[in-house]
Parts: structure tokens; sequence; C-alpha cells
């Protein structure tokens, strides 16, 4: 019985160091969006399959300003997808259920001095994958940027 127990014991800790190494492997990305209508840093990478954390944070000072990340998939055309998507996301605050098969991930809208948080696995296929903002507008006046995966 006490020969079951170091076995038990050993592999529970086994598990918990695997656990802990796969969650030092997480990227955590800020992206600040505020009045100026952009990400900041609007280009962010990351590896094939890394998971990635975006932390969104209002930085602006227009309280009316609201602002989301939407992390479309390579094939999704991003100035279709907001046309069609922008209206929900104001009504709503978030991608019309119809429209999740063309996005990678998204969140939900923020204002000034709140954050967002979105996790998820970058894709397999390098290359550049378009995120945008879907509010009414937003996209239009610049709020675009990449997730370069290499």
């Amino acid at each position: 019985m006490r020969a079951i127990t170091h076995v038990a014991i050993a592999v529970l800790l086994g598990a918990a160091s695997f656990a802990m190494g796969q969650g030092a492997e997480i990227s955590t990305i800020e992206l600040n969006v505020g009045d100026n209508m952009r990400y900041m840093p609007a280009v962010i990478q990351a590896q094939p399959r890394q998971q990635v954390r975006i932390v969104l944070k209002g930085v602006g000072k227009l309280a009316a300003l609201s602002h989301n990340f939407v992390l479309l998939k390579r094939e999704t055309a991003p100035k279709a997808f907001v046309e069609k998507a922008s209206k929900a996301t104001e009504d709503a605050g978030c991608i019309p259920p119809g429209m999740n098969d063309q996005v990678i991930v998204a969140s939900v809208l923020v204002r000034p001095g709140e954050s967002a948080e979105v996790t998820f696995e970058a894709p397999a296929e390098p290359g550049e994958y378009t995120f945008v903002c879907s509010f009414p507008g937003h996209f239009g006046l610049g709020m675009k940027g990449q997730l370069i995966v290499k």
C-alpha cells in the first residue's frame, strides 16, 4: 500500500510540473486601445501553436468609445467581415454567432479604464493574420493590426 501511495504522489508531482511548464509557455501581450483608433502595438508575433493571452486595455479618455480585439482567420476578408459584424457589435457587444466561423478569437468590448483578456492557440500555419475592432466605423479609421506567426 505504501508503494502505491509513493507512486501516486510521484505521478501527481509529475502532472503538476507538466502543467506548470505549459503555463510558462503562454505569451502575454498587452494591447492598448484609445481615442486615436489604433492598437498599440499594431503588430504582434507568435510561434505556430503557441498559447497567446491578449490583455486589451482601454486607455482613452472618451467614455463613448468602445473597442474590441477580433482575430480573423486568414481566409476572412477584413472589410467585408466588419461591415457585417459592426451593427451586432454595437447592439449586443459581441460578434454575431453566425460569423464565429470566420474568427479565431474575439474579446468583449472595453471602454476607457476597462480591460478584457482572451487566450488562444496561435494558428499552426505561419503567416499574417489580421485583427480588427468591429465597433462601427473604427476599422475604417485604421483600427486594425497583424499577428505574425513564424
